[in-house]
């Protein structure tokens, strides 16, 4: 087949091949295959350097006239593709603003949001101002400076995550006291809440879950001082009639520790399910301050005393709103979390 052959049987293609198109997407498909770099006409013209030089001067003025009428084909027809795509568009994303909307319904806090913000408030409103320490901590801030021996169960592979030899993901928010007193001089009064993580699950465990740790440090601060404020805390969360009790205990950065327990709110202190007939529920722990943790942090004991107190967002929650599963508050379903919408 000759050179004129070869042309008119592309430019027969070209029109064929225009009465088929229908979308840009095939449009550009086909300038490709006769325009690309390596469509028919460029192959055409590059065999253009094997034939005699007097040749080629005419052949290329066909050639040309080839590129320049195919282009103009496909231009035409690209103009209108675009509008006739332009208006289907227009049509299908045509809004009739007559037709009712559709109402979503509100959204709620989620329980554990609901009981922080209560916490803080009522927490603010004694005078404690809000600290948030780093979720990786290393092993001095988060044990060590917390006077937990080197041989404490605690720092257990099983029970903590540890990141490397020193770093881990906190497993209380305590460690933020120790960052307070080392940077802030008395009076103190913090408030820490965050997320902390343990190697535990269960239905009343999850591992990672949320504290709140407070911390007070000044001159003559007494364990009576700690009393008064948890009867505060219980009576705002539980309600007006709700004591608390002192129990001895142990924690390693107080000295004395005790468990706090709320007389149950549910029978009134007659023994019921809740509290498991007792008429007592714990809810934290809290102590004197370590005379030991004082001093790692450069507070003199023998001036300063102070009290702190820990606990678990999440128990509160489920004490307050009978939750009797801790994992629907991680499971997100939002049958769960429509019940707390106020």
């Amino acid at each position: 087949m000759d050179i004129q052959e070869k042309i008119k049987a592309i430019e027969e293609q070209i029109e064929n091949a225009l009465n088929e198109i229908k979308s840009s997407k095939s449009l550009f498909e086909l300038r490709m295959r006769f325009l690309g770099k390596t469509g028919e006409i460029s192959a055409l013209m590059k065999n253009m350097r094997d034939l005699p030089p007097e040749q080629r001067p005419s052949l290329g003025k066909v050639l040309n006239s080839l590129r320049q009428w195919t282009e103009e084909k496909f231009d035409r027809l690209e103009k209108g593709i675009k509008e006739l795509e332009l208006k289907k568009k227009y049509a299908d994303e045509k809004i009739d603003v007559t037709i009712p909307g559709h109402r979503y319904p509100d959204g709620a806090y989620h329980p554990n949001t609901l009981i922080r913000n209560e916490l803080v408030s009522i927490f603010a409103g004694m005078g404690f101002e809000i600290f948030e320490g780093p979720e990786i901590e290393n092993d001095y801030y988060n044990f060590t400076a917390l006077n937990t021996p080197k041989d404490h169960p605690a720092r257990d592979m099983q029970d903590t995550f540890y990141l490397a030899e020193d770093l881990l993901l906190r497993t209380q928010t305590s460690a933020g006291q120790i960052r307070v007193m080392e940077n802030k001089k008395p009076p103190i009064k913090i408030l820490s809440p965050g997320k902390v993580y343990r190697s535990d699950d269960d239905a009343t465990h999850s591992p990672m879950f949320s504290q709140m740790e407070g911390l007070v440090v000044d001159k003559g601060i007494t364990l009576c001082d700690l009393k008064g404020m948890l009867d505060e805390f219980a009576r705002k969360i539980f309600g007006e009639s709700v004591k608390t009790r002192l129990r001895p205990s142990y924690f390693p950065f107080t000295e004395p520790s005790v468990e706090v327990d709320v007389s149950c709110f549910e029978c009134g202190g007659k023994g019921c399910r809740l509290c498991k007939g007792t008429g007592w529920i714990e809810v934290l722990g809290a102590g004197m301050v370590n005379r030991r943790v004082l001093e790692g942090c450069g507070i003199d004991p023998d001036e300063y005393t102070g009290f702190a107190f820990g606990m678990g967002i999440e128990r509160i929650a489920m004490l307050k709103y009978g939750i009797n599963n801790m994992k629907l508050l991680f499971e997100g379903d939002t049958r769960f979390l429509r019940q707390f919408k106020g």
